[in-house]
């Protein structure tokens, strides 16, 4: 029976032992979920939370179900990778280095641009929170602290940007940051040269230089792509070519 995580109902922990299993791989893709009355004995739950997490999990667009045919994993390619949940399952415990290769990736196409935007568009308080953040990770005495400080200020940039739809990011970018800033900054293992390489992207900001706020972030991402590239050639897995 599985042990359920604190600070949820029954039915959301239902929905997140379920939801993490199933993005685990714990049940084989390609046939069906066991049947509502398994999943009751199998987790100790009544009914109605397994329809309830059956139904959160359907929103993510992890499963489906209908009668006759039971609970099915949908494929991959389906699935909401935005949701932080599923994000969050996917990089829980031993996370793929690919999957960070492939976050990095997308990070380099939209945070230089909003660190550009937010040299454009932010306004003083904007930029006080991007600066106090960086303050977080220089007077950081623990690495959780400089680790969410760190997470602080990439979020805050978002929010600097004045952009809409990169400000909704926020919770994909902070749920995956968690797990490939701890790999990144590790590898790179000079704290005092992580600061500095943010401090050139608030300066930038500060001055309201967008070229420059847009290069430096530019270097700041692709360096630590370049950290899990380097890992992933280390076990023999190719870079693909661009």
């Amino acid at each position: 029976m599985a042990v359920f995580e604190r600070n949820f109902n029954l039915s959301q922990r239902m929905t997140q032992e379920l939801g993490k299993a199933i993005v685990c791989g714990v049940y084989p893709k390609d046939e069906s979920l066991p049947t509502e009355a398994e999943l009751c004995e199998q987790f100790g739950v009544s009914r109605t939370a397994v329809r309830e997490a059956v139904k959160m999990l359907s929103a993510k667009g992890l499963i489906s179900s209908r009668p006759r045919q039971g609970i099915r994993i949908l494929p991959e390619q389906e699935w909401n990778i935005f949701d932080s949940d599923l994000l969050r399952w996917s990089l829980e415990g031993n996370p793929s280095m690919n999957v960070l290769r492939e976050f990095l990736q997308m990070r380099i196409a939209i945070e230089p641009e909003a660190a550009s935007l937010a040299a454009r568009f932010a306004d003083d308080a904007d930029i006080e929170r991007i600066g106090d953040a960086l303050e977080g990770m220089r007077l950081a005495s623990r690495p959780e602290e400089a680790l969410q400080a760190d997470i602080d200020f990439h979020v805050s940039v978002l929010f600097a940007s004045r952009n809409r739809f990169y400000i909704r990011l926020r919770d994909f970018i902070q749920t995956a940051l968690n797990v490939s800033i701890r790999h990144t900054n590790v590898i790179k293992g000079d704290h005092a040269a992580v600061i500095e390489d943010h401090a050139k992207v608030y300066n930038a900001i500060r001055n309201r230089n967008a070229g420059r706020a847009k290069a430096a972030m530019l270097v700041l991402i692709d360096e630590a792509l370049t950290f899990i590239e380097d890992e992933l050639a280390k076990v023999g897995q190719a870079v693909p070519e661009a």
